[in-house]
């Protein structure tokens, strides 16, 4: 599903990478669009467009065959309460910032 859209959404990207090599290509691409989670797991909050250009990304970056991706829509951003049940090293949700360039 593509969503093309301003308003931010939530997402949870969790991946499922069989090649070493490939898994961290997956993942330095991942730090570009959200935030870390565990091993494979990211959340994110982004608009249509570069949710859209994501999926774009790893769809290159993936063999069909054998690697699994899968982006969970959460919602709007502004409307999703996250109920994170933690345990160990504490969940920290990703917050609006503004940027100044």
């Amino acid at each position: 599903m593509t969503r093309r859209s301003n308003a931010e959404h939530a997402y949870v990207v969790a991946y499922d990478i069989s090649d070493p090599k490939r898994w961290r290509r997956v993942f330095k691409t991942m730090k570009g669009y959200g935030r870390w989670l565990q091993l494979s797991v990211f959340h994110c909050r982004l608009d249509g467009g570069r949710r859209a250009e994501m999926a774009s990304m790893l769809e290159d970056l993936i063999d069909r065959d054998t690697d699994h991706v899968i982006i969970l829509d959460l919602g709007p951003a502004e409307d999703v309460e996250l109920a994170v049940e933690s345990l160990g090293k504490s969940f920290q949700p990703i917050e609006r910032r503004a940027v100044v360039i």
